[in-house]
């Protein structure tokens, strides 16, 4: 057993991730707030990542080092899935706004999204990333193909896009309509004009450019039929966040086990490579992973007898860490509460568990 010190003091990750086996316990979110304050005071780290909308989280990032605007509203529209809500969020942003105040440019901590800009169940128009990046790229270079007025019309209505209805019948998608497909190819030429470009551009197109090709490429997954379709779904999203993922070095990860394990991911009877599993492809032990679970709760009640976080409350102590390679693999993970918990069960693809005995 060990402390946080103890665990980096013989690693360099490029990535470091902290894993949470559900959403909507506070007790996590709280724990990872500590988690990077300390490693920013004592470890030098610079930025934070959540799994939460990549574009969206722009509005966090100005607010907490600029301090300009209301933080309610950064809140409300700088974060996904509601995430903005919960009160450790809200106190992770004045933590970063107080830290970063009066501080140098370079000494200040950045926070980012790193989920694609989806929805749990739907996913935006394309039009107001390609948009975007059509408008970046018009700023500083000539002969941008296309221009807005064809990706207003190809585009239509962002509420037909966003159909909810859409991400469990692929026939009620427009992913696959003809002015989808046209718009996949301006996609992919504003950012084949991007890349072609990049040295002579500022920051901040590259995220606009993958997100804008993979939104469209989320589109037409969501409009297939094939037995495979949600699988390809989370993978793509999954593949989105990996990108992000290698965009941010030196950064802080925060999201679910299943986004940053080193195996894939499993949900709703799909399975595809998760966002943990593609950076570590390509980083190896650069990439390290931290997962969380837990002991005791009101809603669970305790681990059965030989599961794996049984052993784990019998063995560690609260809010301690334990590297994987002391586990025993075989053991079962406990059974989940149905409603958005899901225990750890891939002990293969951590570096270490955090666990806390009660939340």
């Amino acid at each position: 057993m060990q402390t946080f010190d103890d665990f980096l003091a013989h690693r360099s990750p490029t990535l470091l991730g902290l894993g949470e086996p559900t959403h909507w316990t506070e007790a996590f979110p709280l724990f990872r707030n500590e988690i990077f304050q300390h490693l920013v005071l004592e470890h030098g780290y610079r930025s934070i990542t959540l799994e939460s909308d990549c574009l969206a989280g722009r509005l966090v990032d100005h607010y907490v080092t600029t301090g300009e605007g209301d933080l309610d509203k950064v809140l409300a529209t700088g974060f996904s899935h509601g995430f903005g809500a919960f009160p450790s969020n809200r106190a992770l942003v004045e933590w970063l706004r107080d830290h970063n105040a009066g501080r140098a440019t370079e000494d200040q901590v950045h926070f980012h999204g790193f989920d694609a800009p989806l929805e749990m169940a739907s996913a935006p128009s394309p039009r107001g990333v390609l948009t975007e990046l059509h408008g970046f790229l018009a700023k500083h270079l000539d002969d941008v193909p296309h221009d807005v007025a064809t990706i207003e019309r190809l585009a239509g209505d962002d509420a037909g896009w966003a159909d909810e209805a859409a991400m469990w019948d692929g026939a009620k998608s427009k992913g696959d309509s003809p002015c989808a497909r046209e718009l996949r190819l301006v996609a992919d030429d504003l950012a084949g004009h991007f890349e072609r470009a990049r040295p002579a551009l500022p920051e901040g197109g590259d995220l606009l450019a993958r997100t804008a090709v993979g939104l469209c490429r989320y589109h037409s997954l969501m409009a297939g039929t094939s037995p495979e379709r949600m699988g390809r779904l989370g993978a793509q999203r999954d593949a989105m966040m990996a990108d992000n993922l290698l965009a941010l070095p030196g950064t802080f990860v925060s999201a679910h086990n299943q986004h940053l394990q080193r195996r894939a991911a499993s949900m709703m009877g799909a399975q595809w490579w998760s966002a943990g599993a593609q950076v570590a492809d390509r980083l190896g032990d650069r990439y390290v992973f931290i997962a969380t679970d837990f002991g005791f709760s009101d809603a669970v009640g305790e681990p059965a007898s030989g599961t794996l976080q049984a052993c784990l409350a019998a063995t560690v102590q609260d809010r301690e860490l334990v590297e994987t390679a002391g586990i025993d693999p075989e053991l079962p993970a406990r059974t989940g509460d149905g409603r958005g918990y899901l225990p750890f069960d891939a002990v293969e693809a951590a570096d270490a568990i955090a666990f806390l005995q009660r939340v």
